[in-house]
């Protein structure tokens, strides 16, 4: 039988709990997909998952959200072998076995094919940044060129990414960090107007924006909510999408309490279906071109993912942690 790398966690713990073990290669039925996993992203839901704070997840079990890489076996004919192909989500690393392996198997329902030349770390790092950061701008916030846009948590891997949409589409970005050594990373990938976040940025919005930015996009989470607010315009839309803080619930919430006049507030979270093929391969292409970034933090190989979830649990780094199987 032929057997593979996959990283374990039995049970919640810190980083050191993610094991690395051989297990057999999965064996997929008509309507899942075999993928050989090329490259994967590292996200805040998997920290989640290690950190005890996700629900319905079973253990022991194989992590991770996303996957790239390329199609071994497609017993109902969904996809070719040596198609390359990204998926996300549908209980990828929680209900079953994900993307932190050599191999992973999942349903054809949410497998991507895509077509690039571009190296495996950088197609690793896309799918579900692209996706969350794309579906926020889209879904969430409806945005439109000549619009303002504030994101909040801005040297994420999907702050970032929001900032590169947001200003390919028109529109003039702030964004925040926390860290003064994280201002050049916003000014590297074009925002207009890096802010240092002590917890209060709508002064300093307000000061740039006068009445408010028309639209902000929420990843830091419940903490910061009420001051993203503030900073936005009558008629102005919030996009409640991340939660980098680990926080997500508000106590004994009173909507007209907490949410100034006539200020909007939505939310985001989305899934493989709500990245379209052909956002992908237009933003694949844009990149190819030299026209996009993907904004990548560090790159690992599998047998350093303790190490990479430390990074990603202590948030020193700006962009997106992917690990690569060099097999």
């Amino acid at each position: 039988m032929k057997t593979m790398r996959a990283v374990v966690l039995d049970a919640p713990g810190p980083p050191a709990a993610l094991r690395i073990e051989q297990r057999p290669v999965p064996q997929p039925r008509p309507g899942w997909v075999l993928i050989r996993v090329r490259a994967f992203g590292l996200n805040r839901s998997e920290l989640h998952t290690r950190l005890g704070l996700a629900r319905g997840v079973t253990f022991p079990r194989v992590l991770g959200i996303e996957a790239t890489g390329e199609v071994v076996s497609a017993p109902g004919g969904e996809f070719s072998p040596g198609q390359r192909v990204m998926t996300m989500m549908g209980g990828m690393g929680r209900v079953f076995d994900g993307g932190y392996a050599e191999y992973t198997m999942v349903p054809a329902g949410q497998v991507i094919p895509f077509a690039s030349s571009l190296d495996w770390r950088v197609l690793g790092a896309v799918p579900e940044m692209l996706q969350t950061a794309n579906g926020s701008l889209t879904v969430g916030l409806d945005a439109k060129p000549g619009q303002s846009i504030l994101i909040r948590g801005g040297t994420s891997s999907v702050g970032m990414t929001a900032a590169i949409l947001a200003k390919r589409r028109g529109l003039t970005v702030l964004s925040t960090t926390r860290s003064e050594k994280k201002v050049d990373a916003l000014r590297s990938i074009g925002v207009h107007h890096p802010l240092i976040d002590d917890g209060e940025v709508a002064p300093q919005v307000r000061g740039i924006v006068k009445d408010g930015v028309d639209l902000a996009l929420e990843l830091v989470g419940t903490p910061t909510l009420p001051d993203t607010l503030r900073a936005t315009r009558v008629h102005g839309v919030v996009c409640f999408t991340g939660m980098l803080s680990n926080k997500w619930t508000i106590e004994q919430f009173y909507p007209i309490e907490y949410l100034p006049r006539g200020v909007r507030l939505t939310a985001y979270g989305g899934g493989s279906s709500d990245l379209p093929a052909d956002v992908l391969a237009e933003f694949l292409d844009a990149v190819e071109r030299g026209e996009a970034t993907v904004p990548i933090a560090q790159v690992y190989d599998l047998d350093q993912i303790a190490e990479a979830h430390q990074a990603m649990e202590d948030g020193a780094v700006a962009g997106k942690l992917v690990v690569v199987n060099r097999h």
